[in-house]
Order: structure tokens, then C-alpha cells, then sequence
């Protein structure tokens, strides 16, 4: 039997001075057996409501200004569920003959947070976007083994074209010849979506970053030069 699930959000822009824009984003979102109540700030998390653990929990990197939210944000939560829940069965008899929009996920990808080193302690990314609704399931496995239980997920947000991202993380330390997947689950897929990733692979490529940074480097090195050439030959032409 088809779940109907109904997804409230809110979505505004905060100006912080003349030239900066921020998106601040607030969503709350309930079906019959699970909810979602949270911040984010220019697409990151800043604080969601754990509502098996009873908690609000506040996903924040310790080396970023943290932002605390004021007390009773999760009670304040819980009573959205609560209205949620019934908003949900009153659309549920109007919109009873209409059927209920699937889309999967339009890309999934598999990737290393850092250079990869063997031995090194790293994170491996499953990045899935573009599916409604929310959310999709992801499992892990190494060298064919489930090791699902030792990632984490983020709670769906939304995208500007109304679908979808999730990002599951896995902590892992890379050796060579260990093979990576994840696969997703989704409404809209008849069988899951696998990716896989390998270690040997990864390891035997230099990383993309040095090069980057050495390209900017570069280029601002040029970029100084020529302005100094321009100045020096008009301050010649002014004598």
C-alpha cells in the first residue's frame, strides 16, 4: 500500500550586509511513522530535531563560529509533528485520488573526502540528489561485507528545484585492494542503485588539489606581474 507523505517547508533569504546573501533554510516534514524538523544555513546543517533519541541535536564542525539554538527548540518541534499529523490526514481525503509523485535520484556519486592515503583514516561520500520524495535508504558494504551500521546519514534537503539531496558518510582507513560500495534505496527505483569505489584505483591517482591550488597560484602570480609591468610603464610616460 502507497504511504502518502506531506512535507511542509520554509524557505527565505537573510541579507547580512550589502553585498552577501544567505539562504536560511527551515523544514518540517511528517508521515505516519516518522518526522523531520531542521535548520540549515546555505545548505549545511545546523540543527535538526532526533526525534528516536528525543533530542535536538547540533551537527556543527568544531572549527566554524557555533550557533546555538535557544532552549526548547526541540519541544517546539515535537508540537509541529503534532500539527503536521493532522494536516496530513486532511490532505490525505482531499488528495485521495491523485497519484502521489515519484522521482529517482538523478545522480549518485561515491568519492573520498580527502587524498587518499593507505593507512590514513579518511571518509568515504555517497552523494544522492535530484529524488522526491524524501528520503532514500543507503548501505555500505566493504569487500562485500555490510558495514552500513558504522555510517551516518543527513536528514533530506531540499533543492531549489524542489527535489531532493542526502549525503552518508562512512569513516574507513584505506588499504589496498579493498573495494567500497553504496547503494541506494528509493520509491521511484525499481531495483537500488549501486556505486563502487576501489581503493587501488584512488590510490594510484595524485590528487586533484595541489594541482588546483597551484593553477590559482600561478595565475595570480601572472595576474601580479602584468599590473606591475602597467604601472612601471606609466610611471615612465608621466615623467
Amino acid at each position: 500500500m502507497m504511504k502518502m507523505k506531506l512535507l511542509l517547508f520554509l524557505c527565505g533569504v537573510l541579507c547580512v550586509s550589502a553585498d552577501v546573501l544567505h539562504e536560511d533554510l527551515y523544514i518540517a516534514g511528517c508521515s505516519d511513522s516518522d518526522g523531520e524538523d531542521m535548520y540549515a544555513l546555505d545548505g549545511e546543517e545546523m540543527w535538526f530535531a532526533d526525534f528516536k533519541k528525543g533530542v535536538g541535536v547540533e551537527p556543527q564542525p568544531p572549527f566554524i563560529d557555533h550557533i546555538s539554538f535557544v532552549e526548547g527548540a526541540y519541544e517546539g518541534a515535537v508540537a509541529d509533528q503534532q500539527v503536521c499529523r493532522s494536516n496530513l490526514g486532511v490532505s490525505r481525503k482531499a488528495m485521495k485520488d491523485l497519484p502521489l509523485e515519484r522521482d529517482p535520484p538523478s545522480r549518485v556519486m561515491i568519492y573520498p573526502r580527502d587524498d587518499v592515503e593507505p593507512g590514513e583514516k579518511n571518509t568515504l561520500i555517497c552523494h544522492v540528489s535530484g529524488f522526491y520524495p524524501a528520503p532514500v535508504e543507503v548501505y555500505w558494504t566493504k569487500n562485500g561485507q555490510n558495514v552500513t551500521e558504522g555510517s551516518r546519514i543527513n536528514v533530506p534537503l531540499l533543492n531549489k528545484d524542489d527535489s531532493f539531496t542526502q549525503i552518508s558518510r562512512l569513516d574507513f582507513i584505506p588499504e589496498l585492494g579493498d573495494i567500497y560500495s553504496c547503494t541506494v534505496k528509493h520509491l521511484a527505483l525499481k531495483e537500488p542503485q549501486t556505486r563502487i569505489w576501489n581503493v587501488q584505483d584512488e590510490a594510484a591517482q595524485p590528487g586533484i588539489g595541489p594541482s588546483v591550488f597551484c593553477g590559482v597560484g600561478l595565475t595570480v602570480g601572472l595576474l601580479g606581474v602584468a599590473v606591475g609591468t602597467f604601472f612601471l610603464i606609466k610611471g615612465n610616460e608621466c615623467r
